[in-house]
């Protein structure tokens, strides 16, 4: 037997994280590592997440990330407001350099209208003493990042701004200094005006991910009235409380953390977690999770899961990878960016040694080159695929769909057909009495307090549809459960009973219907019937997919009987009875016939079935396994989120084509003319900088893409 590999995990903050060549830098140079098993990074959370063996000190993996050229920080030594701080500085030289642009632009504006000799010479130096500070200060996002790559030996895009900027400024106070005709003070702090508004535009897309996660963490319970051992109270923080404790959650409360009610009945708000928007009966048996708020009674609940281990914690989890991904896209963006810096400088090169050949002279040759170091600026292909699929992913968040990978949207849009699984994924996964209850008012208020005294799943669907019919319990006396048979009491003197059919002089039950019997004493047993409630969308959802050219299918390891009445309803081929393996066999079939499958399952036999598929998802209510299998999760009692994240993976694979045409055609438009002299650097800040704008408004129409 081959024994477990050990393997810790380990994040650091990586705030120089700035484009898909930085995250194809830090990979690809941690991953030779001795010891470390995989390396990602999160762009929208400026993180790395490394799987390394325990050999391997986190602080040697830190010094590794700073040899490769980027600040690395602890999750816990790092602020948390750190990128608000980003997104403020950035503003900050955004305004400078905006106010400066206008100014330096009025002033030009008199040179350009005619003005010579010393008059244009004072417009020249009072631009040079607005522009210089400005650039200065406005440049310093881009002067810090590229000499912190120069200096450990690599470059990346802000490289090639930086020197434009400068020598486009350089160039122009030597243009004042000797009186020349020409300045480009305008150019340059322009330049910087448009490349801020680019860069806060994606921090702002970057906050606009985490805005889920930090909405769902700001309703988090910051801690708990814990129930003393020997009696007595304390309050902990949500960090410090621990499995096997009890929480004492007052009525108005939100749970600090997960775990079981021992004592107590109430009924709690679970929108947060679930986007249910009723409120559900919780009593002593039933799991309580963080985040969710009681509402009407207090309830004393032993914690099973605390800390990043709570069911919120794994919801924020999804939701930071879903700026993460290693789709083809991604991998496209980053070759592309990996070669952007040697190939850019090779062209500026090239474009001063060719114009000074053909005799430009050392002016108009160094002019060119600036311009072409600056209108090559790849910001619009960093930003092609991350900020569509984080923009996606938020709008899917906001449906209750949780996407753990940008690339399983790129399958999502792929897929061609869809699998079932049938309890809890077609079916709510718990049982519900079916049609009209044959029970008269006083019977009804006998038969929860019956029920409420059963942890049989027969007792708690009962009790829970009575509860929602608003009944008050009925005060028995005698009240005991008899095991194997069910619970008996006396009502007024009259015996009251509830449990199998058989127990209670009941005809048997018919066909493969789950029953329980009801009787007060000297009244006839009343049979009620129980069943596993289809979705109530499963059928819209399942026509909706049909529309959109998705064959589905059900594959059960339920009883035939049990899932043909289903699959006729639905009107949609099952097969039933099948072993997981049978499932991963079904599944290959299709597969090997060309089509690509979407597993949706629950259950822990599911789990097979959804790795092997071409994508899976899983509704909330799977278990650990399922929900680790999927590539996406789905909240809530509806099935149509499967078909709502099918059509947004479509959409959003359309504008991530979309945005690779817009930054591939601007680049083969604009370069050539750069390279020809018919741009001038004020011109190409321009347009380098509109590129990033139309592929971000772009991406910005996929906000509605979950409708």
């Amino acid at each position: 037997m081959t024994e477990a590999v050990a393997s810790e995990h380990v994040e650091f903050v990586l705030p120089g994280v700035k484009c898909a060549g930085c995250i194809a830098k830090i990979e690809s140079g941690l991953r030779p590592i001795a010891g470390v098993r995989n390396a990602r990074v999160n762009f929208s959370s400026k993180r790395v997440s490394i799987d390394h063996s325990p050999d391997v000190t986190p602080e040697a993996l830190r010094r590794a990330i700073v040899k490769l050229g980027f600040d690395a920080q602890s999750v816990s030594a790092a602020a948390p407001e750190a990128d608000d701080r980003e997104s403020r500085a950035i503003l900050r030289a955004l305004a400078v350099a905006g106010f400066g642009a206008m100014n330096v632009m009025l002033l030009s504006v008199s040179v350009w209208a005619g003005a010579t000799g010393a008059t244009r010479d004072l417009f020249h130096w009072l631009s040079a003493l607005i522009a210089m500070p400005t650039v200065a200060y406005a440049g310093q996002p881009f002067f810090k990042s590229a000499w912190g790559a120069l200096k450990r030996g690599r470059t990346n895009m802000d490289v090639p701004i930086s020197i434009g900027v400068t020598l486009a400024t350089a160039l122009s106070l030597f243009e004042t200094i000797i009186g020349g005709p020409h300045a480009y003070f305008d150019g340059a702090v322009s330049l910087l005006f448009f490349l801020l508004v680019g860069r806060y535009f994606d921090c702002a897309m970057r906050d606009r991910a985490r805005e889920s996660v930090i909405a769902l963490m700001r309703e988090t319970a910051p801690g708990a009235t814990i129930l003393l051992p020997g009696g007595g109270t304390t309050w902990k923080r949500a960090a410090d409380i621990e499995p096997g404790m009890r929480m004492l959650i007052a009525a108005g409360e939100r749970f600090a953390a997960d775990g079981v009610v021992e004592d107590g009945a109430s009924t709690v708000d679970c929108s947060l977690i679930t986007g249910e928007s009723l409120p559900e009966p919780l009593r002593a048996g039933g799991t309580a999770m963080a985040g969710t708020l009681n509402l009407d009674h207090p309830l004393t609940v032993r914690v099973t899961a605390a800390g990043d281990q709570t069911s919120i914690a794994e919801i924020v989890r999804l939701m930071e990878a879903a700026g993460q991904s290693r789709s083809l896209y991604v991998r496209i963006a980053d070759r592309a960016a990996r070669f952007y810096a040697p190939v850019v400088h090779m062209l500026a090169l090239l474009s001063f040694a060719g114009w000074m050949i053909a005799g430009a002279g050392w002016h108009q040759s160094l002019l060119i080159a600036v311009a072409v170091l600056i209108i090559t600026c790849p910001c619009a292909l960093g930003l092609a695929v991350p900020v569509s699929q984080i923009v996606a992913a938020g709008a899917l968040m906001k449906r209750g769909i949780l996407v753990k990978d940008g690339s399983a949207l790129e399958r999502l849009a792929e897929a061609d057909c869809v699998r079932f699984d049938k309890t809890g994924t077609i079916t709510r996964g718990r049982l519900a009495p079916v049609g009209k209850l044959p029970l008269d008012a006083e019977e009804k208020r006998i038969a929860l307090a019956l029920a409420r005294a059963s942890r049989h799943p027969l007792s708690r669907a009962l009790a829970a549809r009575l509860e929602a019919e608003r009944i008050e319990a009925a005060a028995l006396d005698e009240l005991r459960e008899l095991p194997g048979m069910g619970l008996e009491g006396r009502f007024h003197g009259r015996r009251v009973a509830l449990g199998r059919p058989d127990w209670l002089g009941a005809p048997a039950p018919i066909g493969t219907a789950l029953q329980v019997a009801f009787r007060l004493d000297g009244n006839a047993p009343k049979l009620l019937s129980f069943a596993d409630e289809v979705r109530a969308d499963a059928a819209t959802t399942i026509e909706r997919l049909r529309r959109m050219g998705l064959e589905s299918g059900i594959l059960s390891g339920d009883r035939p009987e049990a899932v043909t009445p289903v699959a006729v309803a639905l009107g949609t081929p099952a097969r039933a009875g099948l072993m997981p393996a049978d499932k991963v066999t079904a599944i290959a079939e299709l597969q090997a016939a060309g089509h690509r499958v979407l597993m949706v399952g629950d259950g822990l036999n599911d789990g097979p079935a959804l790795a092997a598929g071409h994508v899976s998802m899983a509704p909330a209510t799977a278990t650990d396994v399922g929900q680790s299998a999927a590539d996406a999760v789905f909240l809530g009692d509806q099935l149509m989120p499967v078909a709502i994240a099918v059509a947004a993976a479509r959409r959003t694979r359309r504008v991530v084509r979309q945005n690779f045409a817009l930054a591939i055609g601007y680049n083969l438009l604009a370069v050539p003319l750069a390279i020809a002299g018919l741009v001038t650097p004020l011109i190409a800040a321009a347009t380098m900088s509109t590129s990033s704008l139309l592929v971000l408004a772009n991406a910005l129409r996929l906000r509605t893409c979950a409708r």
